[in-house]
C-alpha cells in the first residue's frame, strides 16, 4: 500500500505522520487489495480538513472530513473510508461464478 501525504497551508509533521499511518493500518487489515491511498490535510481559517483517494482494484474511493481538531478529522476519515472498503468487499464477495466463469444470478 503506497501512502502519499501532504499539507495545504499546513506542514506534515512526523506526529501527524505518524497518526495517518496508525489509523490507516485498520484499513488494510479489513482489505488487502488497497494500492493507493492519497491524504491532503489542510487548514482553511478555522476548519481542519482531511481528504483521502483510496484506489482499489477496480475502484476509486473519496472521503472528506472536516472538524476544528485535525486528529478528529482524520479519525472520522478513516471510519467512513472503512464503512466504504467493507461495503466494497461485501460487494465483491457476493459476487457469485459459476464454473464457465460466467457471472450466475439467482433467481427466486
Amino acid at each position: 500500500m503506497n501512502l502519499h501525504i501532504t499539507g495545504h497551508h499546513l506542514e506534515v509533521t512526523p506526529a501527524i505522520r505518524e497518526h495517518v499511518t496508525s489509523k490507516f493500518d485498520k484499513i488494510k487489515r479489513h482489505f488487502d487489495n488497497v494500492i493507493d491511498v492519497k491524504i491532503i490535510l489542510s487548514v482553511e481559517k478555522l476548519k481542519q480538513k482531511a481528504e483521502a483517494t483510496i484506489h482499489i482494484s477496480g475502484k476509486d474511493v473519496f472521503v472528506e472530513c472536516d472538524d476544528e481538531n485535525l486528529y478528529v478529522a482524520i479519525d472520522m476519515l478513516v471510519d467512513k473510508l472503512d464503512r466504504q472498503v467493507i461495503k466494497h468487499k461485501e460487494k465483491l464477495s457476493a459476487r457469485r461464478h459459476d464454473e464457465t466463469g460466467k457471472f450466475a444470478v439467482d433467481v427466486d
